[in-house]
């Protein structure tokens, strides 16, 4: 069990000016995270000298998570776009190097929109070139890109672990993964645990989050079960806890994400118990597993 658990710096703030960073990066430090995961959507938010010394003061890893937007949509198939969408996720891929960052996920193959018609095969089809020459770039910082499964009303490119599999084998390098969320997973997958399992070495990053974005075990996600899958996965990566408030996010964002309720209001406690909750899950499953390995159970 060698998971570096993360926090998203939604919890904590929804920019990343001076005070932002250092809040957001000292109290994921307080709690005891190894990771947090900062909001990318804008890059130029970014002072990357006071990012790293606050970084390195609370000795905590950062990875990046994103949605490209509707006038950078690798996947739309206009290729002024594409090129606008591609010097994004470059600039990112620089922010991520210079702060020894390790993954870059998300929505990174299209617009983080509701969508009202399909993708087109000549759409994907440049998406995967774009993310295949971004890949290389992310891979001389030893940086993952992870492809993050969403639901239909955020993206309609990726919605299943299976079409992330696919969009992973046909971009063909070895730093890109597929990104799974429970919440988004509890909405479109027939069979959630068979869907962690089957995606096997390919899963990179993992998002955990309750079916109403608050507490854990206050939705309906079974988390017994999410957790045991990942044990039979063997997955070692970071897992990563997110939740939406609006008494943080905030538009754009609340709007893009449907957050109309104040699901909590004290992020310390919110972040403490997830920590509990998670630690207290992985060391059951991985138990279990162990055991189911070796005949006990």
């Amino acid at each position: 069990m060698n998971n570096k658990l993360g926090l998203h710096a939604f919890v904590w703030t929804p920019g990343w000016s001076h005070e932002q960073c250092a809040r957001a990066i000292g109290k994921t430090a307080e709690l005891g995270y190894d990771i947090i995961e900062a909001p990318a959507l804008d890059p130029s938010v970014f002072d990357v000298d006071f990012t790293r010394r606050e970084l390195e003061k609370a000795n905590v890893g950062i990875t990046f998570s994103l949605g490209l937007d509707a006038t950078t949509d690798i996947s739309n198939g206009d290729p002024e776009m594409a090129k606008r969408g591609e010097r994004r996720l470059l600039d990112i891929v620089s922010i991520a190097r210079d702060l020894k960052g390790t993954h870059i996920c998300g929505i990174i193959y299209s617009a983080f929109q509701k969508y009202a018609v399909p993708p087109t095969k000549d759409g994907v089809a440049r998406a995967v070139e774009v993310l295949q020459r971004v890949a290389e770039q992310a891979a001389k910082s030893d940086i993952t890109l992870g492809l993050e499964v969403v639901n239909r009303y955020e993206s309609n490119v990726l919605n299943t672990a299976a079409q992330a599999v696919e969009m992973c084998k046909r971009i063909g390098a070895p730093n890109v993964k597929v990104h799974l969320d429970c919440y988004h997973m509890n909405i479109e997958e027939a069979d959630v645990a068979a869907a962690i399992v089957e995606t096997g070495p390919l899963l990179g990053y993992f998002h955990t989050g309750d079916s109403n974005r608050g507490y854990l075990g206050t939705g309906s996600i079974d988390f017994k079960m999410i957790f045991r899958a990942l044990a039979k996965a063997n997955y070692q990566g970071p897992i990563t806890f997110e939740s939406f408030s609006s008494r943080v996010v905030g538009q754009p964002l609340e709007g893009i994400l449907g957050i109309w309720r104040d699901l909590w209001d004290d992020g310390d406690d919110l972040a403490a118990h997830a920590k509990i909750f998670t630690q207290a899950h992985l060391k059951a499953a991985y138990e279990t597993e162990k055991r189911g390995r070796s005949g006990l159970v």
